[in-house]
């Protein structure tokens, strides 16, 4: 069996008995020698023009059998009366931690504040249309965290951290689609990634896990032996000697928590700017190089980074073909995200345009210690909210205007439901921000020809790019230095960043607890 990639234009993707001739004029011998040929990879060049899709298979040659399709088996048992450990959240770290709980014969026992999928999306709703924020059910807050309603986007580079296979075999056994296994930028989609979830959700509840919705989690509890238990907002507690707590970059009132019982957390570095939104035939003009994209070819995105005056400025969480949403958790302030569906056909793409913050940005919140970059975040999110005119509607200016430095008198049409409002971005946003992405964006539209145009908005504020807090614990064992028995995880805790690297740390977190019970 041999390995090996070739090219092939969009309008040839269907073309099976193709690929096949392709494949044995590479190899040098006759089609009919070609035994089996199973599609590893895919992925799209845009360097060329046309673009390609590079194709990477696996060839099995003469009487070669092919070989079974490559499963991962998940070996769950039932764990009704096996001994408990505690898991805050139900996003991906969650998530994941709770079904690894179950495979090793211990039982997961989720308290998640939020809502479940079907009552949350009324929440959403709310938000969308009238404006109105529930700070314990939102774009953040819920089943399955923020990535449920955040697009679904499970490209990483943090392989080391643990089995990206794994994780992605996982998701197909739960409803996902197999293209997730072969795509070199896989991706679910806002629209599919509920079912998936709730999936998830059977799974555990089926082998003995506990999940526990509307039950936020308000203190940790601990004895002379290290943690003992929860105490949950109506006051009632949880046992266990376990806690993996994987509560998502916008817990902030965990992070104060812990800084009040004196449970050492810290500064983390972070990204904070705007989303900005094109025309979708806009970025595919400026991706692909053709006046009008072919079906075959899906809507075009872009990575861009740039450094200017000593810091980085880039793209963040791209979403061709989507839609920005408003991400904040709480009244009073303003944040955006986006999200694709599935199909990636909204007629619009928006990206985080974002730029590091440094100790400098901080020192004016320098007597919150290291809740410092929160107060920063919160600062920023409140400027935009009151800039912007109450109940989530954005301010914003065109792209052309932000580079100008000029309120923009109108606006181009945009995806954001509760709407935008014209407006200078340069009293929201720290001058050490503004200019840094004026220099971003110009040095973008240099890279990308026709990316500054006046049909671009910028949308304030892309605040919540990864959690500005980091709950320390050791690197063998998992474990906060300060009390035994707490496993910080995923992206809230400062360990990852997306679906994927928080799935992998939530497994990580849960054998780590395992480990330590025993």
């Amino acid at each position: 069996m041999k390995e090996l990639e070739i090219a092939v234009r969009p309008e040839e993707m269907a073309d099976g008995a193709l690929h096949r001739k392709k494949v044995a004029k590479k190899l040098r011998i006759p089609a009919s020698r070609i035994a089996f040929m199973r599609l590893l990879r895919r992925s799209i060049d845009a360097r060329r023009k046309p673009p390609v899709f590079r194709l990477r298979y696996a060839v099995g040659i003469g009487q070669e059998s092919p070989p079974a399709d490559e499963t991962w088996d998940f070996p769950l048992r039932m764990v009704h009366q096996a001994p408990p450990v505690i898991v805050v959240g139900f996003g991906p770290g969650g998530m994941f931690a709770a079904l690894r709980l179950i495979e090793l014969g211990y039982k997961p026992v989720v308290l998640e504040r939020g809502k479940m999928v079907r009552p949350r999306r009324r929440d959403l709703a709310a938000l969308n249309k009238q404006g109105v924020v529930n700070p314990e059910s939102n774009y953040c807050f819920g089943e399955g965290g923020a990535g449920t309603f955040s697009d679904g986007k499970l490209y990483t580079r943090s392989t080391k951290r643990g089995d990206v296979r794994r994780v992605l075999e996982i998701l197909v056994k739960h409803g996902a689609v197999r293209d997730i296994l072969i795509d070199a930028h896989p991706h679910i989609g806002t629209n599919k990634l509920p079912q998936i979830i709730q999936s998830i959700r059977e799974t555990i509840l089926g082998h003995g896990g506990e999940i526990h919705f509307d039950t936020r989690v308000d203190d940790l509890r601990s004895d002379e032996k290290g943690f003992c238990g929860v105490r949950l907002a109506g006051g009632d507690t949880v046992p266990a000697r376990a806690v993996v707590l994987a509560t998502g970059h916008s817990a902030r009132d965990i992070f104060a928590m812990l800084n009040r019982k004196g449970i050492a957390i810290e500064a983390k570095p972070f990204a904070l700017g705007v989303r900005v939104e094109h025309p979708q035939p806009v970025i595919d003009e400026i991706r692909y190089r053709m006046q009008q994209r072919p079906d075959a070819l899906p809507a075009a995105s872009y990575s861009v980074v740039q450094q200017v005056l000593g810091r980085g400025v880039y793209s963040f969480c791209m979403c061709p073909g989507g839609i920005i949403c408003p991400a904040a958790t709480a009244e009073g302030e303003l944040v955006v995200n986006g999200w694709s569906p599935s199909r990636r056909n909204s007629p619009y793409a928006n990206s985080g345009i974002v730029v590091e913050v440094r100790d400098a940005d901080l020192a004016p919140y320098a007597q919150h210690g290291a809740r410092a970059g929160i107060a920063f975040q919160s600062a920023v999110e409140q400027r935009a909210y009151a800039i912007g005119g109450g109940k989530q509607v954005a301010p914003a200016q065109r792209l052309t205007d932000f580079l100008a430095g000029k309120a923009s008198s109108d606006l181009p049409d945009c995806s954001y439901l509760p709407g935008l409002h014209p407006a200078d971005l340069a009293p929201v946003l720290p001058e050490s921000i503004l200019e840094r992405l004026r220099g971003g964006f110009r040095a973008f539209g240099e890279k990308l020809r026709g990316y500054v145009t006046e049909s671009a908005v910028v949308v304030a504020t892309e605040s919540r790019t990864s959690s500005p807090v980091r709950i320390p614990r050791d690197r063998e064992s998992l474990m906060h230095p300060g009390m035994a028995g707490l496993f910080p995880c995923g992206e809230g805790a400062g360990y990852a960043g997306g679906i994927m690297s928080a799935a992998m740390d939530g497994e990580r977190c849960a054998e780590a607890a395992v480990r330590f019970l025993g």
